[in-house]
């Protein structure tokens, strides 16, 4: 299986998959082409959420803001999985989740000429992507154009922690998906006993399910992922609380 993941939209994706095609039999999967544009930080929240519900895979994602600069192209075996993409850190969230208890290790991409300077999604990444997915994960190192490289070396990206204490939490929204819900990085048990918190200084009940408030209510929940969410039920969270990825969430309880 190899997956592809980017924000290129339509119809970029395509050609990656045609010299995909081209090159392997692979089974592809699309993850998602429609992340929010350049937004390393939240492909890389995405990333990690998804890919480790998938079985060994290699996993192709382009969202590249500094595609044709110098930075590098890289292949990061963990665990079962490789990832295929740039070095700005979208890939080393999800690395770390997949790797586990095993090391992340990366490998430099040997670039010869691109056809393009702005599609490296189809002249570096796809290419490589088959390229580990017909050789194998555990035989990364018989690659030729592949030359291994120190993790400290890399671009590293963390998602940012919560600040917890007895009364609440402070935080930020990570991202706001389509359904207009504002993820937070303040873990789900933050919740735990609470029937109403303040979120920025405004009172707002705490409910398991969307259904806890009537159409059209306000609410915090706690998502699939385990962070508190602000939702409305039937509607948009990040209209209704007024925030958008990057933004202060407080809560008091």
């Amino acid at each position: 299986m190899l997956t592809l993941a980017s924000d290129f939209g339509t119809p970029y994706p395509a050609a990656m998959k045609g010299v995909i095609l081209r090159r392997s039999d692979a089974r592809l999967v699309d993850v998602a082409h429609d992340f929010p544009r350049q937004d390393v930080r939240a492909a890389a929240f995405w990333l990690r959420e998804v890919l480790p519900e998938f079985p060994p895979a290699v996993h192709l994602v382009v969202v590249d803001p500094g595609v044709g600069t110098d930075r590098d192209a890289l292949v990061v075996r963990a665990g079962d999985h490789a990832l295929v993409g740039p070095d700005n850190g979208v890939l080393r969230p999800a690395a770390r989740r997949l790797a586990g208890d095993d090391p992340v290790e990366p490998f430099v991409v040997r670039v010869d000429d691109p056809a393009s300077t702005t599609f490296h999604g189809r002249d570096v990444f796809a290419p490589a992507a088959a390229d580990v997915h017909e050789t194998g994960v555990d035989s990364l190192d018989a690659i030729d154009r592949l030359s291994p490289v120190p993790t400290e070396g890399l671009v590293d990206l963390r998602l940012p922690e919560a600040r917890v204490t007895e009364d609440g939490a402070t935080g930020e929204v990570l991202v706001v998906d389509d359904f207009g819900n504002a993820v937070t990085n303040v873990p789900g048990d933050v919740l735990d006993g609470r029937e109403t918190v303040e979120v920025n200084g405004e009172c707002v009940p705490v409910g398991e399910t969307f259904a806890s408030v009537a159409p059209g209510e306000r609410l915090v929940t706690v998502g699939s992922h385990g962070y508190v969410e602000c939702d409305v039920n039937r509607g948009r969270g990040d209209d209704a609380f007024g925030l958008e990825a990057g933004d202060d969430v407080t809560l008091v309880g």
